[in-house]
C-alpha cells in the first residue's frame, strides 16, 4: 500500500545541524574549537547549529559561547531531577546551567548501557519537564500496523519514546534517524535509504498526533555523516538536518556541515 502524502513546508522547519562529540576532546580543546568557528556559523533563522558535549565541558563551553548562534547541548541525562543516583546527570541542573537541548536514546546508550524504550521515554518526559528539547535517536526498528482497513508503517522506538507526551511538547521534539550499522562504521545509508527512514518517522508522528504536528517536527539523519555526503542527504524532502559524530570533532569539517546551504 502506498504511503501517505509527504509532509513538507519549508517555511516552518529550519534546518538543524548537530554534532555529537561523544567521549572525545578535552575542556581546553573544546574552547579552541569554539574559537575556531566563532563568527563563521549561519544565523539562527537560516540554520540552527548545535554541539553536544560531555557534561564535563558544558559550563566552560557556555561561558565561551557568548554572541554565538551555536547551541551547546548535552549528550544525555537521567530521568530524575535529583536523588541518590551516583554518576548521573540531572536534567534540572542542565536546565539551570542554561542547556536547552539533550540527546536521548542514542544507539550507543542502548547498546553499551542497556537503555530500554521505557527508560528513554522517562528521560524524554524529564527533559520536557525541565523546559528543554530532546533530540530523540531511533534505529530502524519498523513494523506495520493495520487500522480501519489501512496499513501504515510505524517506527517502534519513536512510538515508545513519545508515549504520554503532549501535542504541545511533541511539536518541539527533534527526532534523529540513525541506523546502527552506519554509526562509526564509515558507511552511510544512501540518500534514498536515509529519506525513507526519515519519512517513516514523520508518518509515525502523524499517526500518533496529526499531520500538522508531523509537519512541524524536525527529523535528522545520523550515521557516518561527513562533508562529502551531507549535501546529498540534506537535499532530501523529509530530512531537516544531520546528527554527525566524527565530522563534528574538527572545526573545519563541522563548518562545512553547518554552512551546507551556502556551499550549494
Amino acid at each position: 500500500m502506498a504511503l501517505k502524502t509527504k509532509f513538507r513546508d519549508d517555511n516552518m522547519r529550519i534546518p538543524f545541524i548537530a554534532g555529537n562529540w561523544k567521549m572525545n576532546l578535552s575542556v581546553a580543546e573544546s574552547v579552541e574549537f569554539l574559537s575556531a568557528i566563532s563568527g563563521k556559523l549561519p544565523v539562527a533563522d537560516q540554520s540552527q547549529t548545535a554541539i553536544a558535549a560531555s557534561p564535563l565541558f558544558l559550563q566552560t563551553m557556555l561561558e565561551h559561547n557568548d554572541d554565538s548562534p551555536l547551541i551547546i547541548a548535552a549528550e544525555n541525562c537521567f530521568y530524575e531531577d535529583e536523588g541518590a543516583y551516583t554518576g548521573e546527570t540531572s536534567p534540572k541542573a542542565l536546565h539551570e546551567m542554561g542547556i536547552t537541548h539533550v540527546i536521548l536514546g542514542h544507539s550507543e546508550r542502548r547498546k553499551y548501557f542497556n537503555e530500554t524504550d521505557d527508560i528513554i521515554n522517562k528521560k524524554v518526559h524529564a527533559v520536557f519537564r525541565n523546559q528543554m528539547i530532546p533530540i530523540i535517536c531511533c534505529d530502524e526498528t519498523m513494523g506495520r500496523r493495520e487500522s480501519s482497513e489501512r496499513i501504515s508503517w510505524v517506527v517502534s522506538q519513536v512510538t515508545a519514546a513519545l508515549k504520554g507526551i503532549s501535542i504541545e511538547d511533541a511539536r518541539n521534539a527533534i527526532i534523529a534517524y540513525e541506523p546502527s550499522w552506519a554509526i562509526g562504521s564509515g558507511q552511510t545509508a544512501s540518500s534514498e535509504e536515509a529519506e525513507e527512514g526519515c519519512y517513516l518517522i514523520r508518518q509515525t508522528i502523524a499517526d500518533i498526533y496529526s499531520d500538522e504536528v508531523a509537519n512541524e517536527v524536525r527529523v535528522l539523519y545520523g550515521g557516518s555523516v561527513n562533508d562529502d555526503n551531507a549535501n546529498e542527504i540534506l537535499s532530501q524532502n523529509d530530512i531537516d538536518g544531520v546528527l554527525a559524530g566524527g565530522a563534528s570533532l574538527k572545526p573545519e569539517s563541522f563548518l562545512k556541515l553547518a554552512n551546507f546551504q551556502q556551499n550549494n
